[in-house]
């Protein structure tokens, strides 16, 4: 039988809430985790509409990537949307979770399948995130190290950019002396052992440390295990906010503003003087992203693709870029499709449908 909660772990694996920006609300927002799951409507917003496509559709988990419920609500009263749609969902055991900021800021996230639906290539992340790394350190028989680190590597440690199973490794030799109560693997208990070891160092993200320090215990043969967790200010370069990428072709200006009204299927492009030149390098970010356009130019972006954007924040441009808002729903469009990709290819068992609500409140005329 699967659980609402099998589904949110497994989104919570691929974008864990970690991840998440401090403002944000993302996770299981509303429903018992414990119930059982019938099927999945997957939506960029969740409405009122939604909650009764999803009670049509015999739905009782929605999947979202805005939550709707930011900020902490003291009353659920029925008195604005917000009330009227969790009102709803109650009534009828829905339950509403959303992966927002989470997983905007993974590789294979909502600015992954924007890059993807320009057709961009060499794609990485255009911020990357501070103080997500730790440096493990462990102290192994010499015997056991390998056994010892690929354990590590199976539970997500050793990535460094496109590289996996990364480790530093010295020889040395451990000292220790049990009491009458210990039962050690190597030495007798009351003699002090001399054991040559193996200082294992490798690298992981913080989220990952719990399941990493429980596979280092279940597979050190040692019965106390020495290890150190460091904090590093290294860039997490896997992790962050916005993507960059180049076109398999360069392209113009106007033709770039065509291919992204195109695939956004919008009908106005609000965006900044053109430079008349070729466009390479584009940097992206769906839904708001004007705080990264100091970074998109620094990454030498020939164009800025994304949402929001204030009047006198294209101001800040200053000719060094094109900025090009193609509005704050039609950016994150296709993060429908990724959840839609991501479920039903873990869980081929169930329906999962994509809600055929429009929701976004913007229109142009």
């Amino acid at each position: 039988m699967t659980k609402i909660k099998d589904i949110t772990r497994f989104l919570e694996s691929v974008a864990p809430l970690r991840l998440q920006e401090s403002y944000d609300n993302a996770g299981l927002i509303l429903g018992d985790g414990q119930a059982e799951l019938t099927s999945i409507l997957i939506t960029l917003d969740v409405t009122e509409e939604v909650v009764e496509e999803a009670i049509a559709s015999q739905c009782n988990l929605i999947v979202a990537h805005h939550p709707i419920v930011f900020s902490g609500l003291k009353k659920i009263t029925g008195k604005n949307y917000v009330e009227r749609t969790l009102l709803k969902a109650i009534k009828n055991d829905i339950a509403i979770y959303a992966a927002h900021t989470n997983l905007d800021s993974i590789t294979g996230g909502v600015n992954g399948k924007i890059c993807e639906k320009i057709g961009l290539e060499n794609c990485k992340i255009l911020d990357p995130a501070g103080g997500i790394l730790k440096k493990l350190v462990t102290f192994v028989p010499v015997d056991y190290a390998e056994k010892v680190r690929q354990a590590l590597f199976s539970a997500g440690a050793g990535n460094i950019g496109n590289y996996d199973s990364c480790s530093f490794n010295t020889h040395g030799q451990g000292t220790f002396r049990g009491d009458d109560t210990t039962n050690p693997f190597v030495g007798e208990k009351g003699t002090q052992h001399y054991e040559n070891e193996i200082r294992v160092e490798t690298i992981l993200p913080d989220y990952l440390q719990g399941k990493v320090i429980a596979t280092l215990l279940e597979a050190h043969p040692y019965e106390e295990v020495a290890y150190d967790i460091y904090s590093l200010d290294n860039k997490f370069e896997q992790i962050g906010m916005g993507m960059i990428g180049t076109l398999p072709e360069e392209k113009t200006e106007k033709d770039v503003l065509q291919l992204l009204k195109d695939t956004f299927h919008t009908g106005v492009i609000r965006h900044t003087a053109l430079r008349q030149k070729k466009v390479n390098k584009i940097a992206v970010c769906g839904g708001a992203g004007s705080f990264l356009l100091n970074k998109a130019i620094s990454a030498g972006a020939d164009f800025f693709v994304t949402g929001d954007f204030k009047y006198h924040q294209f101001f800040d441009a200053e000719n060094k870029i094109v900025v090009a808002d193609i509005g704050h729903f039609e950016s994150e469009q296709f993060t429908k499709e990724l959840f839609y990709e991501l479920l039903t290819k873990n869980f081929p068992k169930f329906v999962v449908r994509l809600s055929e609500v429009n929701t976004n409140p913007v229109f142009y005329f």
